[in-house]
C-alpha cells in the first residue's frame, strides 16, 4: 500500500521530491551576504558620485528639457525623484543594520577567542613561573645557598650539559650496536 503521509521516510535520502519541495524563504547567510555587499557598495566614494550624477542629470533633464519630454517636472517638485530616494532610503536602512549585526557577531566571537587566547597565556604563564620556583627551590635545596638568576642560570647550563653528554654517549652506544651485526656479518 503506497504511504498516503507526508513526513519523511528514514530510510530515504533527503532530497527534492518536486518543484513545490523547494524552501521559499532564502537563506540567512545568503541574505546576510546580499545586506554585507549592499552597505559595502553604498559606502563607497563611487556610489555617492554615481548617486550625485544620477541625480544632477535627472534635476537638469526634467528642469530645461522640453515640457512634453519632461517625466518629473520642476512645477511638481520633483515627485518622483523624492519617491525613488525615499524608497532607496528606506530599503537601504535596514540592510546596512543588518550588515552591522552580523559584523558585531563576527566581532563578538572574535573577541570570544581573544579572551580564551588570553586565558590560555596567562596559564601558560603562571605555569611556567611556578616551574622557575620550584627550579629554584630545588636547586637552592642541592647547593644550600640562594638562588639569584645567574645561579639559576649556571646551574641550568650544567644540567644541559650533563643531558648532551647523555645523548651523545647514547647515540654513540647505538651506532656501535648498529655497526657490531654488520661487521660480524662480514667475517663470516
Amino acid at each position: 500500500m503506497a504511504r498516503t503521509s507526508r513526513q519523511p521516510s528514514l530510510d530515504a535520502p533527503r532530497g527534492r521530491s518536486g518543484m513545490l519541495s523547494r524552501n521559499p524563504q532564502p537563506s540567512r547567510d545568503r541574505f546576510g551576504r546580499f545586506s554585507e555587499a549592499f552597505a559595502r557598495g553604498m559606502g563607497t566614494s563611487g556610489f555617492l558620485i554615481g548617486m550625485t550624477v544620477f541625480v544632477a542629470v535627472w534635476l537638469l533633464w526634467n528642469t530645461f528639457a522640453p515640457v512634453p519630454l519632461q517625466f518629473d517636472p520642476r512645477s511638481t517638485n520633483f515627485t518622483l525623484l523624492t519617491l525613488i530616494l525615499s524608497l532607496q532610503a528606506s530599503y537601504a536602512a535596514p540592510l546596512i543594520l543588518l550588515a552591522q549585526n552580523r559584523q558585531d557577531d563576527r566581532d563578538r566571537v572574535q573577541i570570544e577567542q581573544d579572551r580564551q587566547r588570553a586565558e590560555r597565556n596567562l596559564a601558560d604563564t603562571e605555569y611556567l613561573a611556578r616551574e622557575i620556583v620550584a627550579l629554584r627551590m630545588v636547586v637552592t635545596d642541592v647547593s644550600d645557598e640562594v638562588v639569584t638568576r645567574e645561579v639559576l642560570r649556571t646551574e641550568l647550563r650544567t644540567a644541559l650539559e650533563r643531558l648532551d653528554a647523555r645523548a651523545e654517549r647514547a647515540e654513540r652506544a647505538e651506532r656501535a650496536k648498529r655497526a657490531e651485526p654488520a661487521e660480524g656479518g662480514a667475517s663470516r
